[in-house]
This record gives structure tokens, sequence and C-alpha cells, in this order.
């Protein structure tokens, strides 16, 4: 069986065939679960489109999902696709460059090519590694400009059409030298002080902590030794200032919170949530793949995008639930009861993301919440279907929520079932801190998300350790900076 997989929508683009080398489109990769379910692939990603939701974004997003090495990695694409993550480097790589080409008497604004790191420039050859250790993309294009000094207009990937003809052998020589090579990965830096920001939005409707528990996050770092900073969205620049970070706002890749998580760890700062727990958990198109293809019981589930959507009605049936794959606190998901409502509210859900997710309906009078930090468990809570409505938090007109009740309980006195479960979920996304929701009923406990960013309210998630909940989380805060 090949070893590496080239992902491209038209795969007559790719000249360079090789006995290690299978080539597939998007569509094919995402579908053909079974035959790829060997570790240990590596997969090149070279879709037209990988801007985020795309195709070509879920076929990286997936395949680490199956645990197979892709480049570039979700990471990678976001980093290029947003000018606002990668510009964090901008200064570092511009003088690079005005280092490597001082001597350079051609002043013409240009586009210079990196495949896999590679440019057939010597000059260039140490810049190409920084440049790969940054953003592991088999073809990267830097614009430079030139002012007073080289500037770079922007960086991004690129598709073998754009590749110009007198380097094609400089690309096939690149990918040559990577297929042969050991898989190595990004180095980390490392830092160790005694100073935590909590990252919070005093006006946002549903935080992950109010404001009561912020300040027992605040009075257990005073009694441990750390000092705790509250910060917020315009505080980014002041960052490295502090030695630990600790979101407390809900995350999403296109905002505040994954860059804030970014520049965090890039500093070699501990962080919760961390960028890959944040990018990981907040697909659900993501965790669905991962938790099928590790066999955790999970809901009925079709990936489905508009060429394939009545394969929802096929295998799961009515109802149904659709869901946006990055939604939060029960946005973006709809209960269809037949075939009408499913091309309705699947064509709203399709004008954000290229695929969406459908899973069979299950009803239950409450959900489970396990809260697990560095894999151990911290607390168990039932959280209630809101009133008249099958789900914890309703959505109504002008922005009005209603939430369901919620109760806690010691993690021994939980079903052993719903702990095992959640665990065994929470462990494929890493060692933060995670929330993890299932449904229990006569069929057996089913996985339904994993939060990167759980809720911990006053009187809530806390009612059982109480003022040791918030012990608990700063204490991990502190291993962490002592480990680095």
């Amino acid at each position: 069986m090949a070893k590496h997989i080239v992902v491209i929508e038209q795969p007559k683009d790719f000249k360079w065939p090789d006995p290690a080398i299978e080539v597939m489109t998007p569509r094919e990769y995402i579908t053909r679960v079974q035959p790829l379910s060997e570790r240990g692939l590596r997969i090149i990603n070279l879709c037209r489109d990988t801007s985020y939701l795309s195709l070509g974004y879920y076929c990286s997003l997936l395949a680490e999902a199956r645990r197979h090495k892709v480049i570039p990695a979700v990471e990678v694409l976001l980093d290029l696709n947003w000018k606002r993550l990668y510009s964090t480097y901008l200064p570092e790589l511009e003088a690079e460059f005005r280092k490597a080409l001082k001597d350079d008497t051609n002043l013409s604004d240009r586009t210079v090519f990196f495949f896999f790191g590679r440019n057939p420039d010597d000059k260039l050859t140490d810049l190409g590694r920084r440049l790969f250790e940054l953003f592991r993309s088999p073809i990267l294009a830097v614009d430079l400009r030139h002012k007073r000094d080289w500037e770079i207009g922007a960086l991004g990937t690129q598709t073998l059409r754009d590749i110009p003809a007198e380097l094609e052998g400089v690309f096939a020589d690149a990918l040559t030298r990577y297929t042969k090579a050991a898989w190595r990965s990004p180095r980390q830096k490392s830092v160790a002080k005694y100073d935590l920001a909590i990252l919070q939005d005093p006006q946002e409707a549903l935080p992950p902590s109010d404001r009561k528990a912020l300040e027992k996050f605040a009075e257990a770092g005073r009694a441990l030794g750390i000092d705790v900073t509250m910060v917020t969205r315009r505080d980014l620049g002041k960052l490295a200032e502090f030695d630990a970070l600790f979101i407390r706002e809900t995350t999403s890749l296109d905002n505040h919170t994954y860059r804030f998580a970014k520049k965090a760890a890039a500093e070699g700062m501990p962080v919760i949530d961390d960028p890959v727990s944040i990018l990981r958990c907040t697909n659900k198109v993501y965790l669905a793949e991962l938790l099928q293809a590790h066999k955790i019981a999970a809901p009925r589930t079709v990936l489905a995008d508009s060429n394939t959507l009545m394969e929802v009605e096929k295998t799961i049936g009515y109802p149904a639930v659709l869901k946006v794959p990055d939604g939060s606190f029960s946005r973006g998901v709809h209960k269809v009861e037949n075939r009408e409502e499913l091309e309705t509210f699947a064509k709203q859900l399709f004008k954000g993301s290229d695929v969406i997710l459908a899973q069979e309906f299950m009803y239950t009078q409450y959900d489970w919440r396990v809260g697990i930090l560095n894999r151990k468990p911290l607390y168990v809570s039932q959280y209630m279907m809101a009133r008249k409505h099958w789900q914890i938090v309703k959505h109504g007109p002008a922005g009005t929520l209603v939430e369901g009740d919620a109760k806690t309980m010691a993690v021994a006195d939980a079903p052993a079932q719903v702990v095992d479960t959640a665990m065994a979920a929470a462990n494929l996304i890493g060692d933060g801190l995670y929330g993890v929701d299932l449904k229990q009923n006569e069929r057996g406990v089913f996985v339904i998300e994993i939060n990167d960013n759980p809720s911990i309210d006053s009187g809530v998630e806390d009612a059982v350790l109480k003022d040791g909940l918030y012990t608990a989380i700063i204490q991990e805060f502190i291993r962490r900076i002592e480990a680095r």
C-alpha cells in the first residue's frame, strides 16, 4: 500500500507518478474511510481551496482525526489564511529576507516559492528551513516588495498550477526528499515564571465562567502564590508579560481567542485552552471522525455536502439533528422532522460550510458532562433540557436565552461507564481542560461533544469540590510552569 497520499482536485495535475504515492480527490479522501484506516500514512494536501471549512480544509482536518500525518496541518492552513495570525512572524521573516537579499541588485517585486521548505537559491536555504518550521506546507509562496527595504506583502499556500515551469523540477526534487525523510515535529520553546492571565469578556452573554467563578480563580491563585490578572481582547500585545494563559471566553478559530492561544504557545507559555485543543474541539466534523476512528460510541453520524445530503435520510432517518461544524452553546443546531426541513436548514448551514454534520436524534431528560483536567476527572454534572425544549440552551428571539437546570455530583458517585467513556474521548484530544458531553439511554452511553472550554460557574460545577475545584486548576498551571 502507498505510504503517501496526494490529495488534489485534478489528479492529472500531479505529473510525478511514484509507487509510494497514491493520488486522490478531496471527496475520495473524505469518504474512503475504511481503506485509509492504517496509521502512519502521510497526506500531502495540494487542494486549490484550503480556506476555512472548504473541502481542502476538511481533508487536513480529517487526516488529523485519522491520525494520518498531514501537510499542511489545519493549524498551518488557519495561520496562512488569516494574515492576523501569521503577522506575528513577519518582522522576523522580513529581517531574514533582508539579510539574504542584501547584495541583490534586482529590487523588483517578486514571488518566492518554497517547496517543502526548499528553494534553489542557496542564499535562502536557512530561511526556507525557518519557514518550514513555522508553516509546513508543500508549496509556500512569499510575495516580496521593495520600498525602502524588502517587505512581505503576503504568505500563502499555492497549487501545482501556480508553479512556474522552470521550478517544476525543484518541486519534484523536494517532493522526493520529503517522501523519503523521517517525520519531525516542530520545536517547542520553554519558559517558567508565576503570573497567570485569564482572558475573559465582561460582555459575553454565555461566558464559560461567571464573575464569581473568576474571582474564585483569583483567590486560589493568591493562596498559591500566583498573581492572577483578568485581561481582555485588547491585551494581546501585553501577553508576553505573563507566564501562563487561561482562556475563559468562548473559543473560536476565527476570533481573538485562538490568536491568544497561538501567541501564548509560540511564547512557550502554558495555555488552557491550547491552540491544538481549540482546533480539534471546535469542529464537530473532526470530533465525529475521531470518535468513529477509535470506536467510541456516539450517535449515528453522517458527514454531508450539498451533493450527498439525501444520505442523511437514508442512513439516519427522521428526526435527525443538523449541526454547523463550529457552533457552540447549541448555536447552529437544528432538529429536522422531514425532508422539507432537512433541505431548508441544510441550505442555511451550507452558506457557511462546505460540509455539515447530521446525527441521529437522541432525546434524554439531561446530558452528562464530565470535567477532565490533565487526563483526570474533576467533576460530573447533569444538565437538564430547557423547559419545553430538546436542548440544554434554547435560543429565542432577539438573542434571548433559556437554560435548563443543572446539578453536580462527586466523580465517585457517577456511573462508571459515563466517566470511563468521557475519559477515553478526552484523551484523544490532549491533556488540557475538557468537558465531555454524553447521553445515556437503554442502548448505552454515547459521546455527543468534547468541549475545550467547559463551563465552570459558581454554584454549579463547583458544587462538590467548592474552592478545591479552583485550587486544582491553578495547581495544574503551577505544575506546567515548573515543568517548563
